[in-house]
């Protein structure tokens, strides 16, 4: 039997969906092909509409082997699952002349834990296990969703988070989930049988194709105990996003009440002696924490170095002296013990990493209002775990819209542990990078227009000139604005002085949740919706409810962020150019998503308004320009108004 061709399965699974075949789609798949073939690495730049998913799900199911799916967000790993890949495997299947098998993998604690369910979850104040449901009042919104999920446990047949609607608080999911440190495991707990997480584990082992998330992928990295399948092949998609959720998996934190709560934990479960040295312990600790100041810890000074010697040590005391007793008077003492270790061996780990020192970690304080002092400690790059891990058993496949910033593919290839393209050596994965283009044709779709005439953004206080500009972009375009702005504060700000000036209703993040919020912007063209980071990057509205795209100033990091910083004075420290390397790449990725979010359908229309000056006058401007969309560029404001009027008087004449 010849083997079937890939134009051939490509066409079919296309299709299968209702969707047209397009240019970049069928190169994407080429490349995919090519890589695994060869054993090779590719960084492919999809375009919004190119149809990504297909273009490596093809070649994924049509080579046979495990393919191991990750991706950076629910709504993606729901499509794939939900869609794509059921209709891609019955298109193929004629083809193929077998089914490929798919599943979802997550981490433990996206799913339902039936000991927790069943037998408590752990009291903090008191010893043993309590009945969460008896505890909650059933009139509280606590209350309520404990019992909702009790039912919804009867029901599932995953368990998994993301399955329950409508969702509920991390508060109440917490009160029936364990993380894989607190889970007894599937042969001492009286539930293993029945169990979501060892379930999802096994038809994961079972798959062709696996999806999974960055998280799961950085934590199979990292802890060295593998939690994914063996697989031949790795596809990250959203790849833009890897760095920063593996950096997340990686970065530690201790906070006064984190280990206070281990505490308590262990208290019953060890001798006195042992116990009241780490009470010592936590005290000391957060008299220091109580004194802490925001910002990088360079040397770590000698009251915190004490502190967290005296809790590495106290703590090692007490996970021997747990893992040597049992007490037959502690409920479910098992489960107790598990839940004691977890929280003390977490505390532990920290406390000795920032004790120990490595140069290639940043630790830093931060305080919140309402929590107070955090202590964290994050890698100062991830770009060699990453390599080390990622890219020497199997091929490897790295997509997203944003992957060349500045017009190449190097800066993204660095943060991932790569040589520049062309490279080659011993211990040197070998990639190639392409760019598929976009269906979209941005210049006639698009304008990019920089507010030139504007104040350059300070640091702090109100930019009057700037809300005038808003104002009058808003009203040109009819509303229909996504508002993209670089802190919560200006966003909020914007939205108190625009309500002030405008008729059209502006919605605010963090007044609704992001799904209700987007919904009610993509309902109602008059509409304007103003957020932060997850807007840039979240946001699916095609049509004419998105036709302006605001963003209030390039998105660098802020000056104070330890970890960027840090990185970026490490650049300068190897004689490259911190600033670009590290601030202006976070700005221009952020910037290429954010003016992802105008043209999402070939019958779009709009304007990307960049209310920063610099884009046009600063050196570093055609960098961050070379990332955008190739839309029609101005700086004429008169220009723009004109154009955002015939746009929105289009979408009325349209009845939209």
């Amino acid at each position: 039997m010849t083997k079937p061709s890939l134009p051939d399965l490509l066409h079919a699974a296309v299709s299968a969906v209702g969707g047209t075949e397009r240019p970049g789609q069928v190169a994407m798949a080429e490349a995919v092909a090519e890589a695994i073939d060869d054993n090779s690495h590719r960084l492919i730049q999809a375009g919004t509409g190119t149809g990504k998913s297909l273009g490596y799900l093809v070649p994924a199911l049509a080579h046979g082997e495990r393919v191991v799916v990750a991706t950076a967000t629910l709504a993606l790993q729901r499509q794939l699952v939900e869609r794509d890949l059921p209709r891609t495997v019955d298109a193929l299947h004629p083809q193929l002349r077998r089914r490929p098998q798919f599943a979802m993998l997550k981490g433990r604690s996206n799913y339902l834990c039936l000991h927790r369910l069943h037998e408590g979850a752990p009291q903090d104040e008191e010893d043993g296990l309590f009945d969460q449901f008896e505890a909650a009042a059933p009139t509280s919104k606590l209350g309520q969703d404990l019992l909702r999920m009790r039912d919804w446990a009867d029901e599932t047949e995953t368990g998994d988070r993301d399955d329950l609607t409508p969702g509920v608080s991390d508060k109440a999911w917490s009160q029936i989930s364990v993380s894989s440190r607190e889970c007894l495991g599937a042969t001492k707990c009286a539930y293993g049988a029945e169990c979501f997480a060892e379930a999802a584990r096994e038809r994961a082992k079972l798959a062709d194709v696996v999806v999974t998330n960055h998280a799961l992928l950085a934590i199979d990295a990292i802890e060295g105990a593998p939690v994914l399948p063996q697989h031949e092949v790795l596809i990250v998609d959203e790849a833009h996003e890897l760095v920063s959720r593996v950096t997340g998996v990686a970065t530690g934190e201790l906070t006064p009440g984190q280990v206070n709560r281990a505490v308590k934990r262990a208290a019953k479960l060890v001798d006195e002696k042992t116990a009241d040295s780490l009470q010592t312990a936590s005290e000391t600790f957060e008299r220091v924490m109580e004194l802490a100041l925001p910002g990088r810890l360079e040397q770590i000074p000698e009251d915190l170095g004490y502190a967290l010697m005296s809790l590495r040590d106290a703590a090692r005391n007490v996970i021997s002296a747990i893992g040597a007793t049992r007490d037959k008077s502690v409920q479910d003492e098992d489960a107790v013990r598990k839940q004691a270790l977890a929280a003390v061996e977490s505390i532990h780990g920290v406390a000795e990493r920032i004790t120990n020192g490595s140069e290639y970690d940043v630790v830093w304080y931060e305080r919140h209002d309402r929590f107070g002092a955090t202590l964290r400690v994050a890698p100062l790059s991830v770009s060699g775990l990453l390599r080390e891990k990622l890219f020497e058993d199997r091929s490897v496949v790295l997509t997203s819209a944003t992957l060349k910033l500045g017009g190449d593919f190097n800066g993204v290839a660095a943060s991932l542990g790569l040589s520049p393209e062309g490279v080659e050596g011993d211990d040197v994965p070998v990639w190639r990078g392409l760019d598929v283009g976009s269906p979209f044709d941005y210049p006639k779709q698009g304008i990019l227009y920089v507010a030139k005439h504007l104040a350059t953004p300070g640091r702090e206080g109100t930019r009057g000139d700037m809300m005038d500009e808003l104002a009058e972009l808003i009203e040109a375009a009819g509303g229909r604005t996504l508002g993209l702005f670089s802190s919560m504060r200006g966003a909020k700000a914007a939205a108190e002085e625009l309500r002030g000036r405008l008729e059209n209703p502006i919605l605010l993040q963090g007044e609704e949740t992001l799904g209700e919020l987007i919904k009610s912007f993509a309902a109602d063209p008059k509409t304007c919706l103003f957020g932060t980071l997850s807007l840039w990057q979240g946001v699916d509205v095609p049509g004419p409810s998105c036709q302006l795209v605001i963003m209030d100033r390039i998105p660098f990091p802020r000056p104070d962020d330890p970890l960027m910083s840090a990185r970026q004075k490490s650049v300068e420290e190897h004689g490259g150019n911190g600033f670009m390397a590290v601030a202006a790449t976070h700005a221009a990725l952020l910037m290429a998503q954010g003016a992802g979010r105008l043209v999402r359908a070939s019958g779009d229309r709009g304007v990307v308004a960049v209310l920063d000056p610099r884009l046009a006058t600063a050196r570093y401007g055609s960098f961050l320009r070379a990332t955008l969309p190739d839309f029609w560029c101005t700086t004429d404001r008169n220009q723009v108004r004109r154009s955002l009027a015939a746009i929105d008087a289009t979408a009325k004449a349209d009845g939209k």
